[in-house]
């Protein structure tokens, strides 16, 4: 417990006084996964007492684009809070991060609860409202992105805010696995890639967030917004930058950036 309270503390004083910290697998070489997540569920508990309010879920490291990049090998989650959630046209300043990049991900809008275990595609179907495309700000509070799976998982999944773009779409007749996205940045393409990226179907990756929630008691509730994964690496963000993802389908979504 003594590890958990104390990487909870020093977490939250990085993120508030945008002062890295070194690794906690460094300074905790003895660290679980599990003491990882209860030390999300402490940083996530105390924003809540200072009146934070959760309003969804975050999953990541989906693609082995991202798991290449960041030296990992399964996909982790956080939690989104109301003070994170930001629609299109609005200048996010950068003064709040510390080393941001960008992901473009397909939103989830649940109408029903999905708590695990055994959570299926066809449960996340049934639950799910609608599906919009989004961007997802991710930052680290570790030196240098130095991160390990441990890391990650106690720093809420690396999560920073998110902005939600394009119209409410329904699932009805769409294939997830095959919807296409363009991303630029200023203009320029950057990168693209499909559905199939975030663990060969986005539904899947819902399904698989609400079973490893199931553990810690923790569920997907009705009106949450859920990031299932970015379909391609993360992009870094700089002075300036507009970015914009082009879904079929399901619209875009635009998001930039100001110091």
């Amino acid at each position: 417990m003594t590890i958990i309270l104390e990487a909870a503390t020093r977490l939250l004083e990085a993120e508030e006084t945008k002062q890295v910290i070194e690794p906690l697998t460094a300074s905790y070489p003895g660290i679980t996964v599990d003491e990882a997540y209860h030390t999300q569920l402490e940083i996530i508990r105390r924003k809540v007492d200072n009146g934070g309010i959760i309003v969804g879920k975050k999953i990541g490291a989906t693609s082995k684009a991202i798991q290449t990049m960041f030296g990992v090998n399964q996909p982790d989650y956080g939690h989104l809070l109301a003070d994170m959630m930001h629609v299109e046209g609005e200048t996010i300043s950068l003064e709040q991060y510390i080393q941001p990049k960008v992901e473009f991900e397909i939103a989830f809008k649940l109408k029903k609860d999905l708590k695990g275990p055994n959570v299926s595609v066809l449960d996340v179907i049934e639950a799910t409202d609608y599906i919009v495309p989004a961007i997802e700000v991710i930052d680290s509070r570790i030196r240098d992105w130095q991160i390990k799976f441990e890391d990650t998982v106690a720093d809420n999944g690396s999560s920073a805010c998110a902005i939600i773009g394009g119209k409410p779409t329904k699932l009805e007749g769409l294939d997830l696995t095959h919807i296409g996205m363009v991303a630029y940045r200023n203009g320029e393409m950057i990168d693209s890639g499909a559905g199939a990226a975030v663990l060969g179907n986005p539904l899947r990756s819902i399904a698989w967030l609400a079973n490893s929630l199931g553990k810690y008691d923790v569920a997907l509730k009705s009106g949450e917004i859920v990031l299932s994964g970015a379909l391609t690496s993360a992009i870094e963000v700089n002075d300036n930058d507009t970015f914009t993802a082009e879904f079929a389908h399901i619209g875009s979504v635009t998001a930039s950036f100001k110091r």
